[in-house]
């Protein structure tokens, strides 16, 4: 139980001891006991798309298998988060540097729904904890959004992080590119394009053609 970890505040509001009762057989009615047994045993809960919902493992320090059609996905999981975490230690480190040679400052993170607002209340939530690098947003598709944030940043020492799964996303496609056609203005070089911009992708091909190194 949460007794001695959690304390929850509901006196304003109508909840009471009755909605709480009736809340708890609507969860026993419905077997939630079972749809989160089957979630963390990685059954494809997910019936439109045939899928495992897999944010669990993301958070699963403990390292517990779960297992997909019998296979344990916590292997690539815990590579693919340990990349994260070198390549975000080099940023902040100084290590990774811009075209010029310079340390990157500040960081803009273009994406949209979920891509935008998860990181962006991370971002406020640990605000108190805040290292050197200045953090930027970019999510509405108008054209005003991209073009107030990227005027008060240097191109030599901006990272943009485009987030998008499929890397086809119209919103965060058209940021993405607007934010290339900027940072081009002032390297010049396409190749430079990878120093300044990673990707949260699963389309490596896509990735790739816009010149981002597949590694990032």
């Amino acid at each position: 139980t949460f007794d001695d970890q959690m304390l929850v505040d509901y006196s304003k509001n109508r909840i009471n001891a009755e909605t709480l009762e009736k809340l708890q057989a609507l969860a026993r009615e419905t077997d939630l006991q079972g749809a989160i047994a089957a979630m963390f045993a990685g059954e494809k809960i997910n019936r439109t798309e045939d899928r495992a919902v897999l944010h669990i493992a993301l958070r699963n320090r403990s390292n517990t298998p779960i297992y997909v059609d019998g296979k344990d996905v916590m292997p690539e999981v815990n590579v693919v988060l340990a990349k994260m975490k070198q390549f975000c230690a080099r940023v902040i480190d100084g290590e990774w540097r811009g075209y010029t040679g310079k340390t990157i400052t500040d960081v803009v993170n273009i994406g949209i729904g979920g891509s935008d607002l998860g990181p962006y209340m991370v971002t406020e939530a640990l605000r108190p904890y805040k290292n050197h690098l200045a953090m930027h947003f970019v999510s509405n598709v108008d054209g005003t959004h991209i073009a107030e944030t990227l005027q008060r940043l240097n191109p030599e020492t901006t990272l943009f992080l485009v987030a998008s799964k499929t890397f086809t996303t119209q919103e965060t496609m058209t940021n993405a590119h607007s934010a290339r056609d900027w940072f081009l203005q002032a390297a010049g070089d396409e190749r430079h394009v990878a120093k300044h911009f990673a990707a949260l992708s699963t389309n490596a091909q896509a990735v790739a053609a816009f010149g981002i190194d597949t590694a990032n």
